[in-house]
């Protein structure tokens, strides 16, 4: 069942080596990338009997040339999702000091029963906890828990922190297809604020992706636009106004919503019926998440700190797929932003949310 709904392409791994080839010089600024995945193949071995294809939309709003190259691509990747020596040179490569490591999206297991998937995220959680013990000052772990059950992933995500050391979560933008905003899920984002971890929001496809299986639509268009709906729904919903002090990281640049931010308010202000559950404006409650550097255009990226400001948006690289961004240190050095801000994003941010210690010599 190993698979993804971005595989590396050869074509991106050639860019990417030729970017970061000769990159010896010391850097200037302490970098942590927020956007890494790991496979654990064990719980994948647990979840395989169980899984049907059309549980995914990654896989089912596809085209049957896009499964086949999943399938074939993904034997080039599949190292690197699983071994630590070839992402530690990898990340040397890339000028990546710290990775924060999160299950690939198809580990979620949100379609799984209860108790299967609650034995899923606790294999995939032992897993990336194994990985930062062994490299504490390479690694920083952002666990899953199975959102599916409510009442099961909450002492997951309780475990996976107290016990284990992770620093935050990541869950996908729907739950098998149901929205955030859910009361059911309430429980889960108390705890998460309760706890003070990070929330990591990562797409695995767009849902009602039937307009989107050619040309890998579902991922090009549908992983922002399913990000653009769950960030919709958490605000227009109330649980960013029930939990102010949530801390969310939206993968992709946060979808398409930061970049129009100007239609919610006008929305809300206009229709009554977009006025059910928050009485404040919603790009109040947008300013207070934070957007990885995922966006490829350095015009995008600067559209983010300009609006939203450097201090929320954190380096991204999506390692080690095929939709990554090759270079991401050099993308966001190469920008028209200033030392302080490329500091903050390259890796302050992340640091601070993370509760890294920065190196003495690098502190500002």
């Amino acid at each position: 069942m190993l698979y993804s709904c971005h595989p590396a392409a050869a074509h991106a791994m050639r860019v990417q080596a030729k970017r970061a080839r000769g990159r010896t010089a010391p850097r200037r600024h302490f970098t942590v990338d927020i956007h890494c995945h790991v496979f654990a193949p064990e719980a994948d071995r647990l979840a395989q009997p169980a899984f049907r294809g059309d549980y995914e939309p990654s896989i089912r709003h596809a085209t049957e040339a896009t499964r086949e190259i999943n399938r074939r691509q993904m034997e080039t990747i599949r190292g690197k999702l699983t071994s630590i020596e070839t992402r530690l040179a990898d990340m040397d490569k890339l000028g990546i000091d710290v990775q924060a490591i999160s299950p690939a999206p198809p580990q979620y297991y949100y379609w799984a029963p209860a108790e299967l998937g609650r034995e899923t995220a606790r294999l995939v959680n032992n897993r990336i906890a194994e990985i930062v013990a062994q490299h504490p000052d390479r690694f920083v772990g952002l666990g899953t828990v199975p959102l599916q059950a409510p009442e099961l992933a909450v002492p997951e995500l309780e475990r996976m922190v107290k016990e284990l050391g992770l620093r935050g979560v990541e869950i996908c933008t729907n739950v098998a297809g149901a929205e955030l905003s859910e009361a059911r899920f309430r429980p889960f984002f108390a705890k998460c604020e309760e706890l003070g971890i990070l929330i990591f929001l990562h797409p695995n496809g767009f849902t009602e992706g039937r307009r989107l299986s050619d040309h890998y639509f579902n991922n090009i268009i549908g992983n922002p636009l399913d990000s653009t709906m769950a960030v919709g729904h958490l605000i227009f919903g109330g649980v960013l106004d029930a939990y102010p002090r949530l801390k969310i990281c939206v993968a992709h640049g946060g979808g398409f919503l930061p970049a129009y931010s100007g239609r919610i308010d006008h929305g809300h202000r206009a229709r009554s019926d977009s006025r059910t559950a928050i009485k404040k404006k919603p790009t109040s409650y947008l300013k207070k998440l934070y957007f990885d550097t995922i966006v490829f255009t350095h015009h995008q990226l600067k559209y983010l700190v300009d609006t939203w400001g450097s201090d929320h948006v954190l380096l991204g690289s999506d390692y080690p797929f095929d939709m990554a961004e090759p270079d991401p240190v050099g993308f966001v050095s190469g920008a028209k932003l200033g030392s302080e801000d490329k500091a903050a994003i390259l890796g302050r941010n992340a640091a601070k949310l993370l509760k890294i210690k920065l190196p003495a010599a690098r502190k500002r």
